[in-house]
């Protein structure tokens, strides 16, 4: 299990081997062991194959050469304005490691927009995931499905494949809507590629680093 843990991370370009239903299904039901608050079990999922698949990440696409960037918005702040530190150097080291590996430099805007829209191609993973929370629930309920979240991220890895878990999505809600069928009442929390690693992308390189245990934990009482 710890090797599980251990060696998770987002990989960003999948082969295209394709994942049964009947898998994806089975890890979703594993996954929806994690703890919720009097077991309210707060997730709900969108799992896309194939051309539905396809349909959503051409729109989406198409979304993201189209509209300005300042007109998506999330239902939902991710991040606080401004961000500080030392979350701005962390948030910049893995951008900067990631551009460094695909040979992006630093300005070269057009290579960055479209590395950033190989998010909504889910990195062609041959599975796409999309989740939601209905709005009405609160700043607990979204814990919960952080915990859900990192289980399907794990149970995949205990049976050959990985994840990226994308806030890319957040933002193309209203596109989203036009081809999952999202009602109303639901915010699009992310979304998350499944499939198994293509090896040989130089971006599944990248291997964020971690802060330590005694960076982050005040241990009290201990001898």
């Amino acid at each position: 299990m710890e090797a599980l843990i251990a060696g998770r991370r987002s990989v960003r370009a999948f082969r295209p081997d394709p994942v049964p239903a009947a898998l994806v299904e089975h890890l979703l039901d594993i996954a929806a062991r994690a703890p919720s608050g009097t077991n309210m079990q707060p997730w709900r999922v969108y799992a896309l194959a194939g051309p539905q698949q396809s349909a959503l990440a051409g729109a989406l696409r198409r979304a993201h050469d189209e509209e300005p960037s300042a007109g998506r918005v999330s239902e939902y702040d991710y991040y606080p304005v401004p961000l500080f530190e030392p979350y701005i150097a962390r948030r910049r080291k893995v951008g900067f490691d990631l551009y460094g590996l695909l040979g992006i430099g630093r300005g070269d805007h057009a290579r960055m927009h479209a590395q950033h829209a190989r998010n909504l191609d889910f990195f062609d993973a041959p599975v796409g995931l999309i989740f939601t929370i209905h709005r009405d629930l609160k700043i607990g309920s979204w814990l919960d499905y952080g915990m859900f979240l990192e289980n399907i991220m794990i149970v995949a890895r205990a049976h050959g494949l990985e994840t990226c878990a994308q806030a890319a999505f957040a933002p193309f809600h209203g596109t989203i809507r036009q081809h999952v069928p999202i009602p109303e009442d639901e915010v699009v929390v992310c979304g998350m590629a499944l499939g198994h690693e293509d090896p040989d992308a130089p971006e599944n390189g990248l291997v964020t680093a971690r802060v330590p245990a005694r960076d982050f934990t005040t241990f009290l009482g201990f001898d």
